[in-house]
């Protein structure tokens, strides 16, 4: 079972960047699996951000596509996202999984928080 580590979120100015993380703590191979992030406001459902497979191919929601890139290090057997451009509508807890859609994931970690305010 993946126990996924996110870290590098922040504060952040609108137009302002951050690159978030996801690292395995347990030695779970992430490289063999698909990382989705996603991202989670009180009372809304978690929402897919962007899908990167273990080819390196990707997706993104409508909200990231053109501001957000997501890509992996095999070397380091993790995975990032890198945000640019950010918006107040981007503030949410952001994780990361070892699929791209959350029905099918139940060991999500602590998630980081990202807030884009001025």
């Amino acid at each position: 079972q993946a126990q996924l580590v996110e870290s590098g979120g922040g504060l952040v100015q609108p137009g302002g960047s951050l690159r978030l993380s996801c690292a395995a703590s347990n030695g779970f191979p992430l490289n063999y699996y698909h990382v989705g992030w996603f991202r989670q406001v009180p009372g809304k459902a978690r929402e897919l951000v962007s899908c990167i497979d273990n080819r390196g191919n990707t997706m993104y929601g409508v909200s990231a596509r053109g501001r957000f890139t997501t890509s992996r290090d095999t070397a380091k057997n993790a995975a990032f996202l890198q945000m640019d451009n950010l918006e107040a509508e981007d503030t949410a807890i952001y994780y990361c999984a070892s699929v791209c859609d959350a029905r099918f994931f139940d060991s999500w970690g602590q998630g980081t928080q990202v807030t884009v305010s001025s």
